[in-house]
């Protein structure tokens, strides 16, 4: 067996997503991974830290990203403008050209309590990294937290339409479609009364 594996990484990824959907993520060990792969356990924790990192690896960076992108856009740039154009950014450069992929690693999240819960994490890293960007661009500290919450549930909500979909919609078209839903939602609100 050859030392250096130009292909490693993707062959680790894809031995473990096959074993995940074949026999549960719990059943799966790192040395099943590894032998169906044909390569060493060694090897696997070069490339992920746990047999979770094959599911969420990457989405760390996703705070990241967005707490560069809040830092990055002018002061002149209105929160909601803000919201959408990071939401298109996130959705062209983390999501599109994955459609399957993301479906296979959905589907074995929903399958174990534990990818579900480190799935909630991750959005509530995302949510805290916005809100904070929204603070430091001096929202008061509830504004910051209403702009995260939505933020964060627009992508979560137009995600998991994204990958319902039955045709190949974009996903920031499904975010502009979610979040015109919510605007006209909203508007039904009653205005308060003094």
């Amino acid at each position: 067996m050859s030392r250096w594996q130009p292909d490693a990484r993707e062959r680790l990824e894809r031995a473990a997503l096959d074993l995940f959907a074949q026999q549960g993520f719990a059943a799966t060990t790192v040395p099943e991974i590894t032998a169906r792969a044909g390569l060493t356990t060694r090897t696997f924790f070069r490339h992920f830290a746990d047999k979770r990192e094959v599911l969420f690896s990457g989405e760390e960076e996703v705070p990241g990203l967005v707490t560069q992108m809040m830092a990055d856009t002018p002061a002149a740039i209105d929160p909601v403008t803000l919201i959408v154009e990071g939401l298109k950014t996130i959705a062209e450069t983390r999501f599109e050209g994955r459609l399957d992929e993301l479906r296979e690693k959905r589907q074995i999240i929903q399958t174990d309590e534990s990818l579900r819960e480190r799935n909630l994490r991750k959005l509530a890293a995302l949510r805290d990294a916005i809100r904070a960007g929204f603070v430091k661009r001096g929202e008061d500290p509830l504004t910051a937290t209403l702009l995260a919450e939505i933020s964060v549930t627009l992508l979560n909500v137009s995600l998991n339409e994204w990958l319902d979909q039955t045709d190949d919609r974009p996903l920031f078209d499904i975010v502009l479609d979610t979040l015109e839903s919510l605007q006209s939602t909203l508007a039904t609100f009653p205005a308060r009364q003094p």
